[in-house]
C-alpha cells in the first residue's frame, strides 16, 4: 500500500511538470540575437564602424537599408523610416528562431530624416512633433521591448569652413557672426555684457540678415520643443533611456544656451533614464553597449587615468564642459560605473591631453611626430598600467579630428598597440572618449582577434588617414586633374581615393607590426569629402593580428 502511495505522487508530480513545463521550443535560446539600429546618418563612424563593434559579439545589427538613411545630399526619410522600423519588429515576431534584443534609434532620423537633415529641414512643427508622438504608440505595440534612443541639441559652428557646409547657404557667410551673435547672447544670460560687448551685439543683430537669423532661430526652436517632447516621453517610461547630446559647440553659443534650458526641463529624470551631454557622433555607441551591458545584467567598473597638467579640467575644442565632466557621462549612460581605483575596474581608460590644457587640430604643425610635454609620461602610464595585467583603453584627445602622432610613435616602439582593448582618436573629444569607453567595455567579451581588427580599423582612420594621409592629399589636390576641392571632391574622387589607399599602405609597413595576413587596402569617400573616409582592409581569419603575452 505504501508502494502504490509513493508511485501515486511520482506520476502526479511528474504530470503536474509536464502541463507547467514550457516546450523545448519556447526553452530554447534565439538562434540569432538581434538589435535594431537606426543610426542619424550613413557615415561609416555612424553607422557600419558602430555596429560592427556589437556585431563582434555575436549580435546581428539590422539597420535600414542606406537609400533612406540620410547622407550629405539626402536629407533622409524619417516617414519611411518608421514605416521600415515598425515592418521590422513585425516581422521578428513573426519568426521563431529570432528576438529582439533592443532598439537603439536616433530621434534626428526619425523626426527630420538625418542629424544634417535636423539643420536644414523645412518641416513644420506640428509635423515633427507627431512624428515624436509616434514613440508613444511604438512603446504600446511593444511593451517589453528595450527601447534607447538620442538626439541631438542642435550645433553652433564657429564659421562656415567649421560647418563643413552642413547647414544652410547663408552659413558659408555669416556663420562666424551668427556665432558671435549667440555667444554674446549666451553671456549676457549668465554673466552680463561689458559696454564694448553690447555694442557688439547690436552692431551684429544689424549685419546678420533678418531673414537668415530668422531661419536659423525658428529651426532651433522647434527642435528644443521637440527635445523638451521627448523628455515629456521619457517622464512617461516610453524609453529605458534617453539620451539628448550637444553637437559641437562652446562654452559660450547658441547650443550651450538650450542645453541649459534642457537641464531645466529635465531636473526630475534621474541619470539611470535620461542624460544631457556633450558630443552626439558618440552617443549610438554608448547606448548600444547600454543595451548589451543591461541585457547581460553586466555593470562594467571603469578606472580613469590623465596625463599630467590640466588633465581632468582640460576644456577641449567643440565642447562646453570639462574633459571630466563629459567622460563621467558617458560611463553612466553606458551602464557603467566610475572607480577610484585600477584594481577595482573592469577597465582603465588612459586620457591623453595636453598638459596645458589646449586642444588643437590634427593637422597643427605641433602634430609632427616629435615627443611634446606630456608624450613620455602619457605613454609610460599606459605601459604600466599593462605591465600590471589591466585591461587598457586609450582616448587620444590632445588633438581634434586625428591621433597624437608623437604618443602613436612611442606606443609602436614599446609594441603597446595591439595590446590595448580600445583606442579612439576621431574628430571631437567627446567623440573619441565616448566611443573608446563603449567599445572598451564590450571588449572584454571578444575574442582577441576581434579586439585587434577593432583597433586595425582606428588605427587605419584615425591615425594613418586622420592624422597624416588626409594631410597630404589636400596639398596636392590643386594639382591633381578635374574639378574637385576638400569639401567637394567631384571629379578628383577617383584619383583621390587611388592615393590614399596607396599611402595608407605605405604608412602601415612603415608604422604598423608586419600584417602577412592583411592583403588589400581599399578606400572611399561616401560623402564626397575629404574630412572622412571608408577605409576597407581584406584580413583573412587567421586569428590574432598580433600575438602578445596579455592577460
Amino acid at each position: 500500500m505504501q508502494f502504490r502511495k509513493c508511485v501515486l505522487v511520482v506520476v502526479t508530480v511528474l504530470c503536474s511538470a509536464l502541463v507547467v513545463m514550457p516546450s523545448a521550443e519556447a526553452r530554447k535560446e534565439p538562434q540569432v540575437k538581434k538589435i535594431v539600429f537606426v543610426p542619424h546618418d550613413n557615415r561609416p563612424i555612424s553607422d557600419k564602424q558602430t555596429a560592427d563593434v556589437v556585431e563582434r559579439l555575436g549580435y546581428e545589427v539590422v539597420v535600414p537599408p542606406d537609400e533612406i538613411l540620410g547622407s550629405r545630399e539626402d536629407l533622409g526619410h524619417p516617414d519611411e523610416l518608421w514605416k521600415w522600423l515598425k515592418e521590422e519588429i513585425l516581422a521578428d515576431k513573426k519568426e521563431k528562431n529570432e528576438e529582439i534584443q533592443a532598439v537603439v534609434v536616433s530621434s534626428d532620423a526619425m523626426l527630420y530624416g538625418s542629424l544634417v537633415g535636423s539643420r536644414k529641414h523645412d518641416y513644420s512643427k506640428g509635423e515633427i512633433l507627431g512624428r515624436a508622438a509616434r514613440f508613444q504608440q511604438f512603446r504600446k505595440d511593444n511593451p517589453k521591448l528595450p527601447i534607447y534612443v538620442f538626439g541631438s541639441i542642435m550645433r553652433t559652428p564657429r564659421s562656415g569652413e567649421a560647418s563643413g557646409h552642413m547647414e544652410p547657404e547663408y552659413y558659408d557667410s555669416y556663420g562666424s557672426d551668427i556665432f558671435r551673435y549667440t555667444a554674446l547672447k549666451d553671456k549676457e544670460e549668465v554673466e552680463g555684457l561689458e559696454p564694448r560687448e553690447k555694442k557688439e551685439l547690436a552692431f551684429l543683430q544689424e549685419l546678420v540678415p533678418q531673414t537668415a537669423l530668422q531661419d536659423w532661430t525658428g529651426r532651433r526652436e522647434k527642435n528644443l520643443e521637440a527635445s523638451k517632447f521627448l523628455i515629456d516621453l521619457a517622464k512617461k517610461k516610453t524609453f529605458d533611456y534617453l539620451l539628448i547630446g550637444k553637437d559641437d559647440n562652446a562654452p559660450y553659443s547658441q547650443t550651450h544656451m538650450e542645453s541649459r534650458r534642457i537641464s531645466d526641463y529635465s531636473k526630475d529624470l534621474g541619470e539611470n533614464s535620461f542624460q544631457s551631454m556633450a558630443g552626439i557622433d558618440e552617443a549610438a555607441m554608448l547606448l548600444l553597449a547600454r543595451a548589451v551591458n543591461e541585457r547581460s545584467r553586466n555593470k562594467p567598473y571603469v578606472f580613469v587615468r590623465y596625463n599630467w597638467g590640466s588633465g581632468p579640467y582640460t576644456v577641449p575644442l567643440y565642447s562646453d564642459e570639462r574633459i571630466s565632466s563629459s567622460i563621467e557621462d558617458a560611463i553612466v549612460v553606458a551602464g557603467g560605473l566610475q572607480v577610484d581605483s585600477p584594481e577595482a575596474a573592469d577597465l582603465v581608460l588612459a586620457v591623453n591631453t595636453n598638459p596645458n590644457g589646449k586642444t588643437y587640430e590634427a593637422p597643427d604643425r605641433s602634430n609632427d611626430g616629435r615627443p611634446g610635454e606630456g608624450t613620455k609620461y602619457f605613454v609610460d602610464i599606459v605601459e604600466e598600467y599593462l605591465g600590471k595585467g589591466y585591461p587598457v583603453a586609450v582616448a587620444d584627445v590632445a588633438y581634434a579630428n586625428g591621433s597624437d602622432n608623437a604618443v602613436m610613435e612611442q606606443m609602436r616602439k614599446r609594441d603597446l598597440l595591439f595590446r590595448l582593448q580600445g583606442y579612439a582618436g576621431w574628430n571631437t573629444a567627446t567623440n573619441s572618449t565616448g566611443f573608446v569607453i563603449a567599445q572598451g567595455m564590450l571588449a572584454k567579451k571578444m575574442k582577441r582577434e576581434d579586439v585587434d581588427e577593432l583597433l586595425l580599423t582606428r588605427y587605419l582612420d584615425d591615425w594613418a588617414y586622420q592624422a597624416n594621409v588626409r594631410n597630404v592629399i589636400a596639398r596636392q589636390l590643386t594639382w591633381l586633374r578635374g574639378d574637385g576641392v576638400y569639401g567637394s571632391l567631384d571629379e578628383k574622387r577617383g584619383t583621390v581615393s587611388e592615393r590614399t589607399a596607396r599611402l595608407l599602405s605605405r604608412f602601415v609597413e612603415d608604422n604598423l607590426p608586419p600584417f602577412d595576413d592583411l592583403e588589400q587596402i581599399e578606400v572611399d569617400f561616401p560623402w564626397n569629402r575629404m574630412f572622412e573616409s571608408d577605409i576597407h582592409h581584406s584580413v583573412r581569419d587567421t586569428g590574432p593580428l598580433i600575438k602578445v603575452n596579455n592577460p
